[in-house]
C-alpha cells in the first residue's frame, strides 16, 4: 500500500467535541422523532418546549434562589444544562457548526478536559453576566454562549501567533467583530434581544481562561506569581 494511502479522508475531531456534541444531537433526535410522530404518541409534539421549560437558563429564577437562599438542584444545574437545549433545529445546527469547527480547531492545541471546562465555563460565565446585568428577563437557551467561549479560545490562538511574528494583535478579532456585526444587521432588520449579552459574555470568558488553559498557561501564572 503507498504511503498514505492508509490514512483517514476525514480529519477525525477531538473526542471532548463530541463529548459536547453528542448531547445536542440526542436531543434533536429525540425531538424530531416526537415531532414525525414515531415515539411518544401525540404528547411527544411538545417534547421541545417541555425541554426547554425544564432545562434553560433564567435569571429571575437565579435572582429568587439568591434571595430565598435556597438553590434547589433542579434549577442550580440549568446553567449547565441549557447550552444543550435549543428552541429550533436549525438554531441547533448553527451551533453544532461552530461547535465541531471550533472545537476541531482549539482541540488540536488544548487539552481536551481544557476544551470541556472552556464549553461549559463560558456557558456559565455568559449566563451570569448575563443575570449580573439585568438587562433582560428572558431565560436563555441554546450552545451560543458556550461556542463564544470557543471563539474567544480561537482568537487566544490567534493573538498569541501573532505577538510571537510580531503582527498587530487586533487582527485576531476580526472573527468576533464579524460576528458581532452580523447580529447588529439582524437586529436591525427582524428585531433583536439581549441574547448576545451572554454571547459577548461567554467570549469574554473563553479568551481570558485561555491564558491557564492553553498550553503552558498554568506555569506561565505561577511564573509570574513566583516573580511578584
Amino acid at each position: 500500500m503507498r504511503e498514505g494511502y492508509d490514512h483517514s479522508p476525514v480529519n477525525p475531531l477531538p473526542w471532548a467535541v463530541w463529548v459536547l456534541a453528542l448531547p445536542i444531537i440526542a436531543f434533536e433526535a429525540v425531538f424530531a422523532l416526537g415531532q414525525a410522530g414515531l415515539a411518544g404518541g401525540p404528547e411527544a409534539v411538545g417534547w421541545r418546549m417541555d425541554a426547554l421549560q425544564r432545562f434553560a437558563f433564567a435569571p429571575g429564577i437565579l435572582r429568587a434562589m439568591i434571595a430565598a437562599g435556597d438553590y434547589p438542584q433542579s434549577h442550580v444545574t440549568r446553567i449547565l444544562t441549557y447550552p444543550f437545549v435549543h428552541g429550533s433545529f436549525t438554531q441547533a445546527l448553527f451551533v453544532l457548526v461552530f461547535l465541531l469547527a471550533l472545537g476541531k480547531m482549539v482541540g488540536e492545541i488544548f487539552r481536551p478536559l481544557a476544551v470541556i471546562v472552556l464549553f461549559l465555563a463560558s456557558a456559565v460565565g455568559g449566563a451570569l453576566i448575563y443575570t449580573a446585568l439585568g438587562v433582560s428577563d428572558r431565560p436563555i437557551y441554546g450552545g451560543y454562549p458556550a461556542v463564544y467561549g470557543l471563539i474567544g479560545a480561537y482568537t487566544w490562538l490567534l493573538w498569541m501567533r501573532a505577538a510571537g511574528v510580531g503582527e498587530s494583535r487586533l487582527r485576531a478579532f476580526q472573527l468576533i467583530g464579524f460576528l458581532l456585526g452580523l447580529q447588529l444587521v439582524f437586529g436591525l432588520l427582524f428585531g433583536g434581544s439581549w441574547d448576545w449579552v451572554a454571547e459577548l459574555s461567554g467570549f469574554g470568558v473563553g479568551f481570558l481562561l485561555s491564558f491557564l488553559l492553553g498550553p503552558g498557561g498554568w506555569s506561565r501564572a505561577l511564573d509570574r506569581m513566583r516573580r511578584r
